[in-house]
């Protein structure tokens, strides 16, 4: 029997988790894929949202900005890479430079700091290449950008270190509520919990409504996106948006963490709730859309192209709440934009309601940091010998388009809740995240991951677990085979 089982070990999952991790109480996080990080959480912007557009006194709008002002403490903490580079909303149009006085009106009433309009010459000067026809924009300086991957995984990671179960390749299938605990029926057998915290992304409206009367829906909605080389990641300065619709923020154009150039999302509702794949149309669209705020991107340099999906709840809001006529379940439920912005506040408000009902005594110890993966790159050259002196493994490069080690792959995979696939290891190192996309370092990952993961050989390494596999057999018994 569990204190607490979370459904989800995505951003916001991840959060409570290591939230709750403060307290005396039995904890489990269910994720029915083989990593964290692996649903609605690994394709996204990368954006914190300074929280300028969010409806004055909505959930969203209170939870976007506690988050922002939170982010920076806990990339120090969880040693992760951030920076608050600041984001400008531009005006391509005379007539409608009133949507940008409404953002910043709406802006000051959320609480959002040093927010201005800046008009054309001063925008021109903080970014050279911005389109022609801008007139002013809105400056948001506390805004920034993060890894969306190490964000998470680092609070999972946190949140393992402190007594918090993970139960991989788990999928709930149904939950009943009994006399005084709930029963989580899964395809790895039946676990029981005294509360339930759902934070399962775009199936959150599923568990929920198995528990309540009252009905949300949730839709997934599909964006797009570009990522460029990062020969093109000095192309804009800031996260460059449009003026935003009732679909969402429009089509941006930002410099990433690792100093890559993204361009997206589209805005595509849809019903499969798996549907991450990309079209020629909505590409087509992040090509057109890109241009209107910023000039020349250089979509030449596209290395890959990927989608992802939000949970868009009808009313947009973010559903953070027990359940009135379902005492102990706990909705972490519509969680979009700007749920990673949002992601340390979310998991804080879903961590008091659970604590509030039951009142678990807090640890004498807790830790609240961590060491992220070692990145040779960021050392002196005097610091980076003595590491190879110190562990070879260092001095061994497997992914040259973003020169990544030996070492750090086996650090990725010996850490909590290490990697056991390619993107396992990519999300926590950038191996295969370079021009060449995996091209070539993809075989030396895999025969690292069958040498170190027990039970793993080349013949079962996955991309992304399940039956995503990349040796069918061998060409001997292929040719052999078809001689026959």
């Amino acid at each position: 029997m569990y204190d607490v089982v979370i459904i989800g070990a995505g951003v916001s999952g991840s959060a409570v988790a290591r939230e709750l991790s403060r307290y005396n109480a039995n904890i489990c996080v269910l994720e029915k894929c083989e990593d964290v990080c692996d649903g609605t959480s690994k394709a996204n912007s990368a954006i914190v949202h300074a929280g300028y557009d969010c409806e004055p006194g909505s959930l969203m709008a209170k939870l976007n900005v506690e988050g922002n002002r939170m982010m920076g403490q806990l990339a120090e903490d969880l040693d992760i890479p951030f920076d608050r580079c600041g984001s400008l909303v531009v005006c391509t149009d005379e007539n409608e430079r009133g949507g940008l006085d409404r953002l910043l009106e709406k802006g000051r009433k959320n609480g959002v700091p040093d927010l201005r309009i800046i008009e054309r010459d001063e925008l021109v000067r903080m970014e050279p290449n911005i389109s022609d026809t801008a007139v002013a924009a809105l400056f948001a300086p506390t805004a920034g950008i993060i890894c969306p991957f190490t964000l998470n995984i680092a609070m999972a990671e946190n949140a393992n270190v402190n007594g918090v179960e993970f139960r991989f390749n788990t999928e709930v299938y149904e939950i009943h509520r009994k006399e005084d605990a709930f029963e989580i029926i899964t395809n790895n057998g039946t676990v029981f919990s005294r509360c339930v915290v759902n934070a399962a992304g775009v199936y959150a409206d599923k568990f929920h409504n198995m528990m309540s009367a009252e009905k949300i829906h949730i839709t997934p909605r599909k964006g797009e996106y570009y990522l460029l080389d990062k020969s093109a990641g000095k192309h804009v300065n800031h996260t460059i948006f449009m003026l935003p619709t009732k679909m969402g923020k429009g089509i941006l154009v930002s410099r990433t963490i690792h100093g890559n150039l993204l361009v997206g999302p589209t805005a595509t509702d849809i019903e499969n709730r798996e549907g991450n794949n990309t079209t020629r149309e909505g590409l087509d669209e992040v090509a057109e859309k890109s241009a209107l705020t910023v000039k020349n991107v250089p979509l030449r340099s596209v290395i890959t192209s990927f989608a992802g999906l939000r949970a868009h709840e009808d009313h947009h809001e973010f559903v953070i709440k027990e359940l009135e006529d379902c005492p102990g379940f706990v909705d972490v439920a519509g969680i979009e934009s700007p749920g990673l912005t949002s992601s340390p506040a979310i998991g804080k408000m879903a961590a008091d309601i659970v604590e509030g009902i039951f009142h678990f005594a807090k640890k004498d110890r807790w830790i609240g940091t961590r060491k992220g993966v070692i990145n040779p790159a960021k050392l002196t050259m005097e610091e980076r010998n003595a590491l190879i002196r110190k562990n070879p493994a260092y001095g061994r490069i497997i992914c040259r388009c973003e020169t990544i080690s030996e070492g750090e792959i086996l650090d990725a995979i010996h850490r909590p809740l290490g990697a056991k696939s390619l993107d396992g290891v990519k999300r926590r190192t950038r191996a295969g995240m370079g021009r060449c996309q995996a091209g070539f370092c993809s075989p030396r990952v895999m025969e690292i991951l069958a040498r170190e993961v027990p039970g793993v050989s080349m013949y079962n390494v996955t991309k992304t677990g399940g039956g995503s596999k990349l040796i069918v057999g061998d060409i001997k018994d292929t040719l052999e085979g078809g001689a026959q």
